[in-house]
């Protein structure tokens, strides 16, 4: 069922909400209602067999029954970043079957609002989208928008595939319809898996979102770390054109895009036996194995599961630049990062953390490394990325975040917006990038960030900074290109 487009000039009065239901013209869909929002939890937007890609459904109203206080999420191995950015995954179910997508709107929706579609960062390896750091409340509460947050397929299971660069991504003839039990060796595996996940979700929420109080015609996708550069990945994909033309790109690893043939066919070397109907703990062991096989390979070995090129939706990589620059000029971009991005992952390496507790020198050998690092993986390739969108037609706000709590010696490293975006102070107290300290005042203190994002959800425009941030923090939302 394919739900009709509906006008931001449509002020139809939208559904009626019960205690439990969320009733559409698509069925009365479980939901969560509390605090003057309601959540629908887990509604799935397609299915996969294990390393096949996602075949699409039409939403079902039923399907997602009990599934309003689960949080779902692929599987993966224990993440290091936790030391950094607290349990996130603490209360998750892991499953294969999470191809699925959360929608959390105001209770009274008299026209239709502007969508906003969180795809989350994790390095390809780790996270999902319905996390207790991911929620949305806040952001729907006060700026009266729709937020769908995606959770897709992972590490191996994701980013993966053994199929040559020329076999139009299918990896010998892997199918949606595939089922476990017709492998009887090791499986072949399609390639981009995540980002036609990704994809499919889009298409979904392209399609479906006006039954829910979205306008379809004001679709904004945002995305950090590895979930921007997915998104970037899906505006030069195949067969995309017309499916998003709003984003919001948080901290791009845009300084290592490309250039990684060499790391996949040692992964897929490694994990050459991978079976689809064994047991997922021998994907996950066969996945840390594999990435502690091409740990120091190259500069692209500290993310080496990652989008291929050449390979079904994409183009090869010398053509990737020029699909994107002919999607350039019906493109509206926000590009971000902030200003101590590297901090984040120098405290996370053993021979960072001993370099910060060298005696007299530690402190600025820490800042002067942290700097190397955010030059040469964000700042200089999120500035490249928005200045060539820009010359190649593109409505481009580039920014830099200084935004960080007052005394924590992370900085406005890599991820810090996140609490300010999603405020949820429990879950950001356990995370030394925003401590206890800087959780007290997470509502009041993103309240600007969360009005900008919406602004530019709105309006695909970025009228000025953003400076007041509120008691216990400090920093700006520093523009530093509009075209």
């Amino acid at each position: 069922m394919t739900d009709t487009a509906r006008t931001a000039q449509d002020a139809t009065p939208r559904p009626p909400v019960s205690e439990d239901t969320l009733d559409t013209r698509l069925g009365a869909f479980p939901a969560v209602v509390e605090d003057g929002l309601v959540r629908l939890r887990n509604i799935r937007y397609a299915r996969a067999a294990r390393f096949a890609p996602p075949a699409p459904v039409p939403p079902d109203a039923s399907e997602s029954a009990g599934r309003q206080h689960v949080r779902y999420a692929c599987p993966q191995p224990p993440s290091p970043a936790d030391q950094v950015y607290g349990p996130q995954l603490d209360g998750v179910t892991f499953t294969e079957d999470c191809l699925r997508l959360s929608i959390t709107r105001p209770v009274e929706v008299s026209a239709p609002l502007p969508v906003m579609v969180w795809v989350h960062g994790g390095a390809y390896v780790s996270g999902a989208g319905d996390l207790g750091g991911y929620d949305p409340a806040a952001l729907v509460r006060e700026q009266d928008v729709v937020v769908v947050t995606v959770t897709y397929r992972l590490g191996a299971l994701g980013f993966l595939g053994t199929g040559a660069p020329d076999d139009g991504g299918t990896a010998g003839g892997g199918t949606a319809g595939r089922t476990d039990a017709d492998d009887a060796g090791p499986a072949p595996r399609a390639a981009n898996l995540g980002l036609l996940d990704v994809i499919s979700a889009l298409r979904w929420v392209r399609e479906h979102v006006a039954a829910f109080g979205g306008d379809p015609d004001r679709i904004t996708a945002f995305g950090q770390s590895a979930g921007a550069d997915l998104l970037s990945h899906v505006l030069g994909a195949d067969g995309t054109e017309d499916l998003v033309h709003r984003m919001i790109l948080q901290s791009g690893p845009f300084g290592v895009r490309g250039g990684r043939e060499e790391i996949h066919d040692r992964l897929v070397t490694e994990t050459h036996g991978l079976r689809a109907d064994g047991p997922v703990d021998e994907v996950l062991a066969a996945q840390l194995g594999a990435a502690a096989a091409v740990a120091g390979m190259n500069d692209r070995a500290g993310m080496p599961f990652a989008p291929e090129y050449g390979r079904a939706p994409l183009p090869p990589e010398a053509d990737f630049l020029a699909a994107w620059r002919r999607r350039a000029p019906r493109l509206e971009l926000l590009v971000t990062w902030t200003s101590q991005e590297g901090r984040a992952f120098v405290q996370l390496d053993p021979k960072g953390r001993a370099l910060r507790d060298k005696r007299v020198v530690g402190r600025a050998l820490f800042a002067l490394v942290s700097r190397r690092v955010t030059d040469t993986l964000f700042r200089r390739g999120s500035k490249a990325f928005a200045r060539g969108m820009a010359d190649a037609g593109a409505a481009v706000v580039a920014a830099e975040l200084t935004t960080r709590p007052v005394g924590n010696p992370l900085g406005a490293t890599h991820a810090v917006e996140l609490g300010l975006l999603f405020p949820n102070t429990g879950r950001w107290a356990e995370a030394p990038v925003v401590g206890p300290d800087g959780a007290r005042t997470l509502i009041e203190a993103g309240r600007e960030l969360r009005a900008a994002w919406a602004e530019f959800a709105r309006t695909g425009r970025l009228a000025a900074d953003r400076a007041d941030v509120g008691p216990g923090w400090t920093g700006r939302l520093r523009v530093t290109r509009r075209s």
